[in-house]
């Protein structure tokens, strides 16, 4: 699928494009290129993974010619660069336009010019039902990358997204932050103990994008079927894990969290296609016009009208739990240094 492939991943130094190279680099592949605007942490990628399939362009999505002259010779793009820390983004919203909407279309734009085959573009449950700057700005990202794949003539670039729930040990997430707190001998911080969030691995969020690669339409949106913890349980389940006496410390939820996220809206619901262990959401129309009617694509459409949201998704238990968390290399590099 893949051989002889070039694969462009933008936003490729951080944790997806991470996961995204100890998946591929030892396939058939071509070439794969890493584009980003971080000068160190490319440098700190050339040295661990040494390899002459993997290639580093210096640039930002923010500025078209830097994009476009790394898309030469590209076949398939994934879409990863986002400003992604929610408080960020919520000081500074038009830096998260800058990046996310316009640097997006301008990836995008790039691509169609280039023939690129395929563009993944990698979006977040916050882009539904969003409260906050980040999830905003994500949210009008996946409206401009679905009207973008409504222009392409038929052969063009294909355009397709999907929607991460919270991705475990990612950069900034939740994981990492406490397994520190354990470290360092301090209560575990925990916003509301009743909070949900959907729980992918990674690898999870690298095999949804294969999916999506495989399957995908013109403009249609993929979500995996995740399951949920509360974070209240993840804390726990953490101090269990490392064997640690930390406290927990309520702190109460931040003015931009959900109590959950969701995944799937309920509008979308109607429309939305079954694919076993993800959902496929097709664009609404070929078309520009909001008077066409919404129809499915492929299988059978879900009846369903309720959201899929990680309050009514499946819960883990505190057995479950910490199994998932200890499949992870990075709670088990944890457990050996801690």
């Amino acid at each position: 699928m893949l051989k002889n492939k070039t694969l462009l991943i933008t936003g490729g130094t951080g944790s997806f494009g991470n996961a995204a190279l100890d998946r591929f680099l030892q396939t058939e592949i071509g070439e794969i290129r890493i584009f980003s605007r971080d000068e160190q942490k490319q440098d700190d990628m050339r040295i661990k993974y040494n390899n002459e399939k993997l290639k580093f362009y210096i640039g930002d999505v923010r500025d078209y010619d830097s994009i476009n002259s790394a898309m030469a010779g590209v076949d398939l793009v994934f879409s990863a660069a986002a400003l992604k820390q929610v408080s960020s983004c919520e000081f500074f919203p038009v830096e998260a336009v800058k990046t996310n909407i316009i640097g997006t279309e301008n990836t995008l734009a790039a691509a169609i010019a280039n023939n690129v085959k395929k563009v993944v573009v990698l979006s977040t449950d916050k882009a539904v039902y969003p409260i906050n700057a980040m999830g905003m700005s994500k949210g009008l990202m996946e409206k401009c990358a679905i009207a973008k794949s409504k222009t392409v003539p038929d052969g063009g670039t294909l355009i397709c997204c999907t929607r991460f729930g919270n991705v475990m040990v990612s950069r900034g997430s939740v994981i990492p932050l406490f397994c520190q707190q354990i470290k360092s001998g301090l209560p575990l911080t925990v916003t509301n103990p009743e909070m949900t969030r959907f729980m992918m691995s990674l690898d999870d969020a690298v095999d949804l994008v294969m999916y999506t690669f495989e399957h995908g339409l013109q403009g249609d949106i993929f979500v995996q079927k995740s399951p949920a913890a509360k974070i209240g349980l993840l804390a726990e389940t953490l101090i269990k894990i490392f064997k640690s006496d930390n406290g927990i410390k309520i702190i109460g939820p931040r003015h931009c969290e959900k109590k959950y996220e969701t995944l799937v809206t309920k509008e979308d619901m109607r429309k939305a296609v079954d694919m076993g262990d993800y959902y496929r959401i097709p664009a609404d129309s070929k078309g520009n016009s909001c008077q066409e009617p919404v129809s499915g694509r492929g299988k059978e459409k879900v009846e369903e009208k309720t959201e899929y949201n990680s309050d009514n998704t499946y819960r883990l238990n505190g057995k479950e739990l910490e199994e998932m968390l200890l499949k992870l290399p990075f709670i088990q590099d944890s457990i050996n240094n801690n």
